[in-house]
């Protein structure tokens, strides 16, 4: 990835308010531990904190472009593993189903740019 001032803006916007939510989900342990159990995730109070920490130093790594392939790789993940149990909209009703309805598109959209970035860590090699 080329590291000429808009992309370096890119990957701070992207990686920086990405970084800047993991760190709020630390603050929010308990709350986001909460939501993932009634999701069904499996024993939450370990993986909730375990894929924000994913988040933090994924996100990081983006900023600085530093191990890319790893960083972004671990973004893919990150939001394929969450996005379908956390906003799961299709089992809600209300308010509740458009928040996380909303919440799912958003997250599709940067899994689109994980891949991407991804994909420009992939062609450095």
């Amino acid at each position: 990835m080329s590291n000429d001032a808009p992309s370096r803006l890119g990957r701070l916007l992207f990686g920086g308010v990405l970084a800047y939510m993991a760190l709020d989900g630390f603050r929010n342990n308990e709350k986001r531990v909460e939501i993932a159990e009634g999701s069904g995730v499996p024993v939450p109070e370990v993986l909730v904190p375990f894929v924000t920490g994913m988040l933090l130093v994924a996100n990081l790594g983006i900023v600085l472009w530093k191990y890319p392939r790893a960083s972004a790789g671990a973004l893919v993940v990150f939001f394929l593993g969450t996005t379908p149990f956390i906003h799961n909209f299709w089992t809600m009703e209300g308010k509740e189903r458009q928040e996380n309805k909303i919440n799912f598109l958003k997250n599709c959209a940067l899994l689109g740019c994980s891949v991407i970035l991804l994909d420009a860590a992939d062609r450095e090699d």
